[in-house]
């Protein structure tokens, strides 16, 4: 639960002070009597990794009369697809190291194994090893590794028996691990594992330990001190473990040639806790329900508001009196020549508006894409509501993996219609692409960061197997669902319904201020829908990149909406400037105004990176800007997408109604 680099450094909650020029060690938790009574989580066993896909994809169709043999064979491919399915989620699912490791109960004497994870500098999140790339003390025999789910491999974890002897009620009052016999190798690898601030985590049935290698002389940096002594604290309810807490102790100077004896103790302590209460400890209430998070809140609806009643200004009293205009009958001929020579802006462009936007196949793969994403999002965010995936580790990345496979079908549906209505005619390519555009963007920048990894050694390193099971996932699941959705989005939804038919000779554009082109409209676009989530940027960015655990998704529920609400209100203001300047080129305008709200938010990460973090190296480096660049790539695309549709409804509104012939 907790870690203690010395009983004297701690405050009032067991908390340590910081190393000498170094932050707290990860995950330390404060949280107040207020706080804690509103959190109540509820009973169920640890978060089992790859258990959270249940959506099924929507692949049934009943077949004709004529058509049996077909769909025995479509039925043995659902057949075929699902017995894939429960395979693949059987592999992504956490094993189960021992009975009373899955259902969290014990009985008197019996096992309680220490199982360690990962080692590495404070300061790099990213940059972990495996706990015995350090000189500790190594397993008798071969240890038992214990494989976690899709999720957890990916975050970088490699849990590992360390085969100390700790049994239910049972204390110890000082055991031996072993003895380590320091050579100048050895003092040379501590040496610098301390100068780096490295800590370890450590996990005894489910619930981490922290605590740093060692310490430096305060009086004499040359001295370094590696801690011997482990004392850790167990607070057990019943026959269950409820809390867990290390304290590193009996510091030792490192010097070649000596032989240093490595101890442990184990103390258990009754508490009243509940089971299911176990895991608000690691929850930083006064941080995340700080009041700036709910101003931000307030201050982000008080902009949607506003948005809101801008684009009603518009439709109820600028187009008001044009539809009134154009909805004239009875106009006599000169009547009706003085009103087309007074004609301008928007309503001039009426057989254009709805020319096919260029690079119609990718428009339609972005779209799709970002539209799947869009429902991705909610859908996480919903099941992290109700499942509290924050509890189990790689949880919320299992979760994203599977329902990004389930929901493929939204992207092939949403491309494929808008692909067909544009008058496409290669929908086969269209859907290739839009099945691999998003994963090929993220495996091109994965491939770089693992390539990296492994030249370190790092446990960032995704090993080849995983890479099986992602692409299994993507081949045998979302690509026939892309598939799917883009035959039925082309059949449903591909018929061209436009309100003005579209002129044989294009328009000429005329010049404009140079704040009316689409270039500036895209760049200023984002600043507001950045603006609605600046703030929440901030607590995930922090929870990421700064050990805290992010359990506020009703938080990020509302801001995602915010998010959605406010990216629709800017682009279809900015579609009408545009409009009215007599430019047609409004797709990729609309879409571009939208995604540029993520290269603020890349711009923002940059900041965050220079002024909030102590984060060094070229390892750290690379996967921060790595990863935020993966992050911002899938924000611009679904925001683009957003934008797009609100801007294609709204030109479709108010061409409705004027005479386009």
């Amino acid at each position: 639960m907790y870690y203690h680099a010395k009983k004297k450094q701690n405050n009032k909650y067991g908390i340590p002070k910081a190393p000498p020029r170094k932050t707290v060690p990860p995950n330390s938790r404060s949280y107040g009597k207020a706080a804690r009574a509103r959190a109540r989580l509820k009973t169920r066993p640890t978060a089992q990794v790859g258990s959270e896909g249940r959506r099924k994809p929507p692949n049934s169709r009943p077949p004709s009369t004529p058509d049996l043999a077909a769909a025995a064979a479509a039925d043995e491919m659902l057949l075929l697809r699902g017995l894939l399915l429960a395979a693949l989620l059987a592999v992504a699912r956490q094993p189960l190291a021992s009975a009373s490791e899955s259902d969290h109960k014990y009985k008197i004497s019996e096992p309680v194994k220490l199982w360690v994870n990962k080692v590495g500098p404070y300061n790099n999140p990213q940059e972990t090893y495996n706990y015995y790339s350090l000189p500790f003390c190594q397993p008798a025999e071969n240890p038992a590794h214990k494989w976690g789910g899709l999720g957890e491999v990916l975050g970088g974890n490699e849990l590992i028996d360390s085969q100390i002897d700790i049994q239910f009620l049972k204390n110890v009052d000082k055991g031996p691990i072993c003895t380590i016999e320091l050579d100048a190798k050895k003092v040379q690898q501590f040496t610098d594992a301390i100068e780096s601030s490295y800590w370890f985590e450590l996990f005894i049935d489910d619930l981490p330990l922290w605590g740093f290698v060692g310490e430096t002389d305060k009086n004499n940096e040359n001295k370094h001190y590696l801690y011997t002594h482990k004392n850790i604290v167990v607070k057990y309810n019943g026959n269950r473990v409820i809390h867990v807490n290390l304290t590193q102790e009996s510091p030792k100077l490192l010097e070649a040639g000596r032989k240093l004896d490595m101890t442990y103790s184990v103390k258990w302590v009754q508490t009243n806790v509940a089971f299911a209460r176990r895991f608000e400890v690691y929850l930083d209430y006064p941080f995340f329900e700080h009041q700036i998070h709910w101003f931000s809140i307030f201050n982000s609806f008080m902009m949607v508001i506003f948005l809101t009643g801008l684009v009603s200004m518009i439709l109820m009293r600028t187009l008001r009196n044009d539809y009134a205009k154009y909805a004239r009958e009875d106009d006599d001929l000169e009547s009706l020549e003085r009103d087309v020579s007074e004609e301008s802006g928007w309503k001039l462009v009426h057989g254009d508006v709805f020319r096919p936007p260029r690079n119609l196949m990718f428009l339609s793969a972005v779209v799709g894409i970002g539209t799947q994403m869009a429902a991705l999002i909610l859908l996480v965010i919903v099941l992290a509501i109700v499942g509290m995936l924050y509890v189990g580790r790689g949880a919320i990345i299992t979760t994203f993996i599977v329902c990004y496979a389930l929901t493929s079908f939204i992207s092939g549906y949403v491309s494929g219609g808008l692909y067909s209505r544009n008058g496409g005619k290669n929908w086969i390519k269209s859907m290739v692409l839009t099945a691999s555009l998003f994963p090929f963007l993220c495996f091109s920048i994965g491939l770089v960061l693992n390539t990296i990894a492994i030249f370190y050694h790092s446990l960032a390193a995704i090993p080849f197997g995983t890479m099986v099971v992602i692409f299994v996932l993507w081949a045998f699941i979302s690509f026939p669902l892309v598939l799917l959705g883009t035959v039925v989005g082309r059949n449903w939804s591909g018929a061209p319904n436009n309100p003005c038919r579209v002129k044989t000779i294009p328009r000429p554009i005329p010049e404009k201020k140079w704040y009316l082109t689409p270039s500036v409209i895209s760049l200023m676009g984002g600043l507001l829908p950045f603006g609605s989530i600046f703030i929440e940027m901030y607590f995930v960015f922090t929870s990421f990149w700064n050990y805290k655990v992010y359990y506020v998704y009703g938080f990020m529920l509302l801001v995602f909406v915010i998010l959605l609400i406010v990216t629709v209100c800017v682009t279809i203001v900015g579609t009408y400037f545009l409009l009215n300047a007599e430019n047609y080129h409004w797709q990729w305008t609309s879409f571009f105004s939208a995604a540029s709200t993520a290269l603020y938010v890349y711009l923002y990460a940059i900041y965050y990176y220079h002024v909030k973090t102590k984060m060094s190296g070229f390892f750290q480096t690379s996967f921060y800007f790595g990863y935020t660049l993966m992050f911002c790539l899938g924000l611009g695309i679904l925001c683009g997408a957003i934008g797009y549709l609100g801007s294609t409804l709204f030109v479709r509104r108010i061409y409705r109604n004027i005479k386009c012939d």
